[in-house]
């Protein structure tokens, strides 16, 4: 007597499909440069992907109804002379967002309402203070204008010598 076993999850009922082509994004160039982070952020107006780029850091901001074929003159934000590593959307203003870059800053951008139609590369603020790369942005999720960033940290091996008996 054979008894089939029913897998006891939430989610044994949920199956997912497939998007079509035209709700999809096509030829986005994504960064290669690796850190901690997934390469893009999305809010309820924008998606902004890492991509490369020559000279610096730049990412895309794309609103959320333009999809398909993303032209390679697509407008981006560019303004850091590093790779970008993290983006993260403020979850109190839809059109801010803060980047981190290999170039030690901070940025904080505000994307126009429309989303971008020229290259945007002047941000709203610089912060520095990292005297390593800027891995990690993320806003506070409850907080106004608290925002958090965490670089890369050189530690130096300290040998201590064993007391001697």
């Amino acid at each position: 007597m054979l008894r089939r076993v029913v897998r006891q999850s939430k989610f044994r009922h949920v199956f997912g499909q497939a998007v079509r082509n035209d709700q999809c994004y096509d030829d986005i160039r994504v960064s290669r440069v690796t850190w901690d982070s997934s390469f893009c952020a999305v809010n309820p107006k924008f998606v902004a992907i890492i991509i490369d780029a020559s000279g610096g850091g730049a990412f895309l901001v794309l609103p959320l109804t333009k999809t398909g074929r993303i032209d390679k003159v697509y407008p981006t934000v560019c303004g850091h002379t590093g790779p970008v590593l993290d983006i993260d959307w403020c979850p109190h203003n839809d059109h801010v967002i803060a980047s981190g870059s290999e170039d030690c800053t901070v940025m904080v951008w505000q994307i126009p309402e429309n989303g971008l139609e020229t290259p945007l590369s002047e941000p709203v603020v610089v912060l520095e203070g990292h005297s390593k790369r800027v891995g990690i942005v993320s806003w506070h999720p409850t907080a106004r204008n608290v925002l958090l960033s965490a670089g890369d940290l050189l530690l130096k091996p300290r040998i201590h010598p064993s007391p001697s008996n």
